[in-house]
């Protein structure tokens, strides 16, 4: 039987259920903030300032010895943090979620509403060249 895959959560959201159960796990309430800091552009970011926050989060991954990291954010950080998190031996992961309509009825009124939720399914490896 092979090990779960322990995953670093290096995203800016909390780790749903469903991702903890397939081996996601989060950083310290203090590292999970500095991530978020990172993760957060307030005006159009420079090329060099993409590449050191993609640098920094990277590092913040190795020194917590991940093996795998789930990523996500802003779509022009993204290709550098995977490439940032390779040369740190470190294997991104993107998570795949599907919007499911479920019905939900309110214990008070017997009234049934339909609302849209994302579930957790897999996670997919970025192609590499």
């Amino acid at each position: 039987m092979s090990e779960k895959m322990r995953i670093f959560n290096l995203t800016q959201h909390e780790a749903t259920p469903s991702q903890i159960r397939d081996g996601v796990y989060e950083p310290s309430p203090e590292v999970k903030e500095r991530i978020r800091r990172l993760l957060t552009f307030e005006e159009p970011p420079s090329t060099a300032m993409i590449k050191a926050r993609a640098e920094e989060l990277a590092g913040i991954a190795a020194a917590h010895k991940a093996r795998y990291a789930m990523i996500g954010g802003a779509s022009y950080l993204m290709s550098a943090l995977e490439r940032a998190l390779i040369r740190q031996g470190i294997i991104p992961l993107h998570a795949f979620s599907k919007r499911v309509v479920e019905e939900v009825m309110d214990p008070e009124t017997g009234e049934v509403r339909k609302v849209q939720v994302f579930k957790h399914l897999a996670f997919v490896l970025p192609p590499r060249d």
